[in-house]
């Protein structure tokens, strides 16, 4: 049933955008500057292209620029993460260390006596 519903979400933006193209073949000069500042700095070019591609061009370039915003935002939290994640692998080494050095018989004599007097 998911499959289908995106299926359908994608055909309808499909038709969304092929319907947004069409109403907007016109052509726009898309220009790096201002006509005054790029002529004083002898950059005068420009293209000419369809109003579709600037719009669409935009949203990409939005959206590029959101995910980016947004990776660089969790970038502390991933760091902090992996911080945890490493200080949880030492404590879980150190706890079976802990487990395997008490599992052994006391090599002391003393602490030997101790620990059978501790058992009865």
């Amino acid at each position: 049933m998911l499959r289908y519903l995106r299926f359908l979400f994608i055909c309808i933006t499909g038709i969304i955008l092929l319907t947004l193209a069409l109403a907007n073949r016109g052509a726009v000069d898309l220009r790096l500057l201002p006509e005054g500042i790029g002529s004083m700095l002898g950059i005068s070019s420009g293209w000419s292209v369809p109003l579709f591609v600037v719009i669409l061009g935009s949203v990409a370039i939005g959206i590029l620029v959101g995910f980016v915003w947004e990776w660089l935002r969790e970038m502390r939290l991933r760091q902090a993460a992996k911080q945890q994640t490493k200080t949880v692998a030492r404590l879980e080494k150190e706890i079976a260390v802990l487990k395997d050095s008490n599992s052994l018989p006391p090599q002391d004599e003393v602490l030997a006596i101790l620990a059978e007097g501790g058992r009865k």
